[in-house]
């Protein structure tokens, strides 16, 4: 006599299973770039400031070396500066370093108070990546 296996005792997976579980394996590595995505994203955004804050403390270093010419760095927003003084070579540098270490990069430098003591330095770039309006860096610091 031949015997037969009984059909119910079959084992293994069906392809239908199969599928299901490839479908939920790649749901689950989509979510993973997503998320390495978005980290990276943070990253920049938070490199960015660590660079805006730096090149604010350059500028404020530079003009505490040069503290009698302090008003030699007033300057704008897009303003280029000039003339062949250290705070002109100063200010030349410091936007060179904005505009090349930041995107669309660009600061300020005012002074105020009675004896131009105080002084306010803006930092501001494009920050696409974490917000969607330009990201502004301001400190006031006293000479």
């Amino acid at each position: 006599m031949i015997q037969t296996r009984p059909r119910n005792r079959v084992r293994g997976f069906t392809l239908v299973e199969a599928l299901v579980a490839l479908l939920a394996l790649s749901i689950g590595l989509l979510g993973v770039a997503g998320l390495q995505l978005a980290g990276l994203r943070a990253n920049l955004s938070a490199s960015w400031r660590s660079q805006g804050t730096y090149l604010a403390y350059d500028i404020l270093d530079r003009m505490r070396a040069n503290r009698d010419h302090r008003t030699e760095y007033a300057i704008g927003t897009g303003a280029a500066p000039g003339g062949a003084t250290t705070a002109a070579a100063d200010l030349v540098s410091w936007k060179s370093h904005l505009g090349s270490t930041l995107p669309g990069g660009d600061g300020t430098v005012t002074l105020a108070g009675a004896d131009n003591s105080v002084i306010v330095i803006t930092v501001q770039w494009d920050d696409s990546h974490g917000v969607d309006a330009p990201l502004v860096f301001t400190m006031r610091s006293r000479i």
